[in-house]
């Protein structure tokens, strides 16, 4: 199963919050709405689960750096 991700630094907002949320995507929604009401000023709703639903990404791996010889 692909993981999801979700990067609050892909929309900004006046909170300037740089929070980024990965996982399977139900915890990932989770996560996201409770995260926008607590700190964005959301109200929970059926459209906001719908709108964070639709923003979610698959997770990209983070390529590993070497260290230098």
């Amino acid at each position: 199963m692909m993981r999801k991700e979700i990067d609050c630094r892909d929309y900004p907002s006046v909170s300037g919050c740089t929070l980024k949320i990965s996982g399977e995507e139900e915890e990932v929604l989770r996560a996201a709405m409770d995260h926008s009401v607590a700190v964005h000023g959301e109200k929970l709703s059926p459209d906001l689960k719908e709108k964070i639903r639709s923003s979610l990404k698959d997770e990209q791996p983070e390529l590993k750096k070497t260290a230098a010889a």
